[in-house]
């Protein structure tokens, strides 16, 4: 039993000890280590000041290399599961909007080069709204989108 506890002590004594050389070392910063946050995009109260904060611009071509799977009706717009694919190279990232939520912007994904153009997510439906995937691939944003039924609003209506 002893044993034990020494061993999680010099475990979690030699992790901190290692964590603390490489901030001293300058090696890992909080910019570094810390995702940033579109504070600004995530907080817009339209779907053209969202865009513009997240990728500076709102111009958006319709694309049939995008694809969205999510519900026709959610009964609880609370947890309304969203699903988006897409085929446009060299994707960038993937956001997507619900128009008529009070913020509209609910989830943008920055994917790496290679990473195959898919994410599924729950988000978040005051009301019955269409939901739109913006696809952001060589600076330019493709999009698509899909009506979605909300019969017990999840942002307190």
């Amino acid at each position: 039993m002893t044993n034990m506890k020494r061993r999680t002590f010099l475990k979690g004594s030699v992790a901190a000890g290692a964590v603390s050389v490489a901030v001293g070392a300058g090696l890992l910063t909080p910019r570094v280590v810390l995702a940033a946050w579109p504070t600004a995009a995530f907080g817009a109260k339209t779907v053209d000041s969202a865009l513009d904060a997240l990728s500076g611009t709102h111009q958006m071509a319709g694309s049939d290399k995008i694809s969205i799977r999510a519900p026709d009706i959610a009964e609880n717009g609370a947890v309304v599961p969203i699903s988006v694919t897409t085929t446009i190279a060299n994707t960038e990232s993937i956001s997507i909007i619900a128009e008529k939520n009070a913020a509209p912007l609910t989830a943008s994904f920055v994917l790496g080069a290679g990473t195959e153009g898919y994410v599924s997510t729950r988000i978040k439906m005051g009301k019955t709204s269409r939901v739109l995937a913006v696809i952001k691939a060589g600076g330019k944003l493709y999009s698509t989108g899909k009506e979605i039924k909300v019969t017990i609003g999840g942002c307190g209506g």
